[in-house]
């Protein structure tokens, strides 16, 4: 539906009839997917987790009917028609690769990573081809209001050619403890939601340069605590990508200023904004353009949020694509094509040098 601007910063839902199983009973799943799924009217048949107790609090919480002793349990049920995961990426492909051998699953929603590699992505994105499954991966950052908008105004050419992008993120993913047990830390599972959103608004960088340096406010070890990208793109557009995702002192009584901010310059006009997911407002968005307003900046407004509103887009997406059998929006092969940016910065971190995109083969 349009604003008063005629902007869509929320997609329309065309498709809500398939049942789902939701696999994971932490943070994600239970204050975001699946708030977003009974806001959209979007069947949610079961859940499983690691551990039953959990998924059965989930459970009742959201009025699902059936609780599963296990993920694989849940998998193997007949009733169950899209696959939505919600865990550690570790653990995730022995899940998908369970579910495309199930006659029933029509599709599977991945979190991202798809995986810790590109060559396991890679695998993953093949397999599920030759088993004629849908597998889509849940780049939700796509879906927040002030990047649909955007990349609205991208399309229309209000801000000229762009010349400079820059992503700035100070904000701690509290949820995410299991992060505690990987070598790869930021790059591969925070910078992803930048790098994949950048993807989406410009389209393939020809090469990324990526400094890191450990983040001494954290208590376990890690190759990548704060981490700085810089992309070059075929045009010539330049963009900054920061992760700093343990900012400030974490002590009681510190009060912090945790944000996510986020800015756009064009040959005819700014565009700037913020995600409003550390402090549980909505996304903004501004812009001036010489083309459009007349110089002046207007704001766009909406009253949904990133979390958890952008989870209705990611699910409707693929909840259309079974249903009409057309390709989904997020397809695992873009998917790819965002980890293998992410391994090109690892290899640039450990080489200290630019890596072009083409080193790393698809």
């Amino acid at each position: 539906m349009a604003d008063s601007m005629g902007f869509h910063p929320d997609p329309e839902v065309r498709t809500r009839d398939l049942a789902i199983g939701c696999i994971g009973a932490g943070m994600i799943m239970a204050e975001c997917h699946l708030a977003a799924y009974r806001q959209a009217g979007f069947p949610v048949a079961a859940i499983a987790s690691r551990t039953r107790a959990n998924a059965a609090k989930v459970a009742e919480r959201w009025g699902i009917g059936k609780v599963h002793d296990t993920p694989q349990a849940l998998i193997e049920d007949p009733a169950i028609e899209i696959l939505d995961i919600a865990f550690p990426p570790d653990q995730q492909p022995d899940l998908i690769r369970h579910a495309l051998k199930q006659p029933h699953i029509k599709g599977i929603l991945a979190q991202k990573p798809l995986s810790l590699t590109l060559a396991e992505a890679i695998a993953l994105r093949d397999e599920a081809k030759a088993a004629g499954k849908v597998l889509s991966v849940n780049q939700n950052m796509r879906y927040d209001q002030s990047m649909r908008v955007l990349k609205e105004i991208l399309d229309r050419g209000d801000l000229g050619t762009p010349v400079f992008a820059q992503i700035d993120m100070h904000a701690i993913p509290h949820w995410q403890t299991f992060l505690e047990g990987y070598d790869r830390l930021t790059l591969a599972n925070m910078s992803v939601h930048h790098l994949d959103v950048l993807r989406f608004l410009f389209g393939d960088p020809d090469e990324i340069f990526t400094t890191t340096r450990k983040d001494p406010r954290t208590r376990f070890e890690h190759t990548d605590g704060i981490t700085l990208s810089t992309l070059k793109f075929p045009s010539g557009l330049l963009a900054l990508s920061l992760e700093d995702v343990w900012s400030g002192p974490r002590q009681e009584g510190y009060r912090d200023d945790q944000y996510i901010g986020w800015r756009v310059e064009g040959t005819d006009g700014v565009a700037k904004g913020t995600i409003g997911w550390p402090t549980g407002t909505a996304s903004t968005l501004t812009y001036a353009s010489t083309r459009t307003t007349g110089g002046e900046w207007v704001t766009p407004s909406w009253d949904t949020m990133w979390f958890p509103h952008a989870f209705i887009g990611v699910m409707e997406q693929l909840q259309h694509a079974v249903k009409t059998g057309t390709p989904p929006a997020l397809t695992v092969a873009d998917n790819v094509k965002t980890v293998a940016l992410i391994e090109a910065g690892y290899r640039s971190m450990a080489e200290n040098r630019p890596v072009k995109l083409s080193e790393i083969p698809v």
